[in-house]
């Protein structure tokens, strides 16, 4: 597994907004990111958001992404638009649910598919909440500290 895109969003824009506009915080990328274990990525918004939280990070597929891009015909939206944290590529992420893994020396446990809202129709493409159902990505917990960093070819 690789790291192909780092993403981090100080606020959200979809929680606790139904039937209102979505926010307007982007996600911000970046090299690197600092993992800190039961707590989140520092620096984003569920960062020590509550006690033994399960998407203390967020995982996506960039294969996902190209698929989807492909299917709907998007060429100006890019992996952020999901609003998870790492873009990864080479691996079936619903394969690493209920089980720890290690990225860069830091230790994670899949917990649960993060599953796709509503937002992604509009976000990314019409259909696309229903073409993610089963590809939204992995939840995880942080198991111990380190920085995570971007990877290219």
């Amino acid at each position: 597994m690789k790291i192909r895109h780092l993403y981090l969003s100080p606020a959200h824009v979809y929680v606790g907004r139904y039937g209102k506009p979505a926010g307007t915080e982007p996600m911000i990328s970046v090299d690197e990111v600092e993992c800190v274990a039961g707590k989140g990525l520092r620096g984003d918004r569920y960062f020590d958001f509550k006690e033994d939280y399960k998407g203390q990070i967020t995982f996506f597929s960039l294969e996902t992404w190209e698929d989807l891009c492909l299917r709907f015909n998007v060429a100006d939206r890019g992996p952020d638009v999901f609003r998870r944290n790492a873009i990864v590529s080479g691996v079936d992420l619903n394969s690493l649910i209920d089980r720890e893994f290690e990225i860069q020396g830091i230790r994670f446990r899949g917990t649960q598919e993060a599953a796709p809202c509503l937002w992604m129709n509009q976000a990314f493409a019409e259909g696309a909440e229903e073409a993610l159902k089963g590809r939204g990505g992995l939840r995880a917990r942080i198991l111990t500290d380190g920085v995570l960093r971007t990877e290219q070819d």
